[in-house]
């Protein structure tokens, strides 16, 4: 797949998302699950080999990631800060674009099959972290910096429609 066929992918994905944004968190996580689920099994490997897409809410009382809507097999359902990749993503504040999470320390393994990741943080105008998107991936090096801009946009638009 070329470049700018991903990249008109991820238009169509952002402006598909932007018309179904409405003031509930929860409807916005699962059909943006759904949507980033269609999107990569559209594309040509590694990208049709993702295996799981979805969101992880940070619960900031208890100072956890708690499982939100995704598409995929079984997952954790908590996750502690700095712990894995979607912890560490929270608390650095920063996208995690792991090309082999075997060689990640401290990877949180819920799917034997998963090779390769990428985590967004969810955050505010503040800065505060809402969740994260987390999106996985059968083949090694699954994901790239296009992959990278195009989840940092889509974090933001669902961090414009988060209401607690």
């Amino acid at each position: 797949m070329s470049a700018s066929s991903k990249i008109d992918s991820y238009e169509l994905l952002l402006t598909q998302m932007e018309a179904l944004l409405v003031s509930n968190w929860v409807s916005n996580l699962a059909n943006a699950s759904a949507l980033l689920w269609e999107h990569f099994h559209t594309q040509q490997k590694p990208q049709s080999e993702v295996n799981w897409a979805g969101f992880y809410t940070y619960n900031s009382s208890k100072q956890i990631l708690e499982l939100g809507p995704f598409q995929g097999k079984i997952a954790c359902q908590i996750i502690e800060i700095g712990k894995g990749v979607c912890g560490t993503s929270v608390q650095k504040k920063q996208t995690q674009l792991i090309v082999d999470v075997h060689e990640f320390p401290g990877h949180i393994a819920c799917d034997a099959a998963s090779n390769s990741e990428i985590v967004v943080p969810i955050l505010s105008e503040n800065q505060e972290v809402l969740g994260v998107i987390d999106i996985d991936c059968k083949e090694i090096n699954g994901f790239d910096q296009v992959d990278q801009k195009y989840l940092e946009r889509l974090a933001s638009l669902l961090a414009s429609k988060f209401e607690n």
